[in-house]
């Protein structure tokens, strides 16, 4: 099965890039939103298995993948959420599934609790209003340290594997041609918005946004038992960014109506490090 690119309208007037898997407007669209640094092509191995029962898309991010950089650095989850209801509303999406990774999973949290009747089910891969600060300074480390410019796909894949030693090799080559553009002088750049590595956004230092960040996540824990839909939280045995306590509280104590499921050998990239137990998860979560 293969998807078509299609492009969808942000806020302030930034045009969003997606995959459209399938396509029946009389079925409830089921929106793949990937985490940070990635892009649609995350869920290729994925969106094929639910295409056949929903409206199927998977987005890129403002300043990710295919879709716009924003030019006012707008890149919080809340604000990325208002673009993702952009992109809902041109699709006449009155009920969606949102299936979110990471920061992905921290959007589609704000859309579920400014939008709960939106919500026919949310689906959180590795993603909590609360993340471990020590997996999310080794991304933040990550991200400051890569290379900004490579000779060639096969050396951005080596990096590729620095990062995620648990992802086939041949996931990782596929990604890698996703997720550089080739310059006028031959060389090869990631297509992420390089404003992600400097210690200011949108005119606000690291320290305004950590604050901002600690501001939403205390909002989302207040008002996530408000979503009352079918959610499953899906996380990695081996995660450095969602903990064991985060998991518990989230689906014991605050989701109305939550379920987990723990994925072995996965780290933070549940969906790349074991493809096979995390499309069963989703599957039989969406699908039952």
């Amino acid at each position: 099965m293969d998807a078509s690119s299609v492009r969808l309208p942000g806020t302030r007037n930034l045009q969003l890039h997606a995959l459209l898997w399938s396509d029946d407007a009389g079925s409830t669209p089921l929106v793949f939103v990937h985490g940070f640094g990635h892009d649609s092509h995350v869920w290729d191995a994925s969106a094929p298995l639910v295409a056949p029962h929903y409206r199927t898309l998977a987005i890129d991010l403002p300043g990710h993948g295919d879709s716009d950089r924003d030019p006012q650095q707008l890149y919080d989850p809340l604000s990325l959420s208002e673009s993702l209801e952009c992109a809902l509303d041109a699709l006449n999406a009155e009920r969606v599934v949102l299936v979110g990774h990471s920061l992905g999973g921290r959007v589609s949290m704000h859309f579920a609790i400014r939008r709960p009747e939106r919500m026919a089910g949310l689906v959180l891969v590795d993603s909590a209003p609360q993340h471990d600060p020590r997996g999310s300074a080794r991304i933040r480390g990550e991200t400051e340290s890569a290379e900004l410019v490579f000779r060639s796909v096969r050396e951005y894949e080596t990096q590729l594997a620095e990062h995620y030693p648990a992802t086939k090799p041949a996931v990782l080559a596929g990604l890698a041609r996703h997720w550089l553009r080739e310059r006028d002088d031959g060389m090869f750049e990631p297509k992420i918005d390089p404003i992600f590595r400097r210690a200011e956004r949108g005119g606000r230092t690291q320290q305004e946004l950590d604050a901002e960040s600690d501001a939403q996540r205390e909002m989302l824990w207040d008002r996530l038992p408000k979503v009352e839909c079918p959610t499953l939280l899906i996380r990695g045995s081996a995660s450095d960014i969602l903990s064991a306590d985060v998991s518990d509280r989230l689906v014991e104590d605050v989701l109305p109506n939550g379920h987990f499921v723990e994925i072995p050998r996965a780290s933070h990239s549940v969906m790349l490090d074991n493809p096979e137990a995390f499309n069963q998860a989703l599957t039989d979560f969406v699908l039952g």
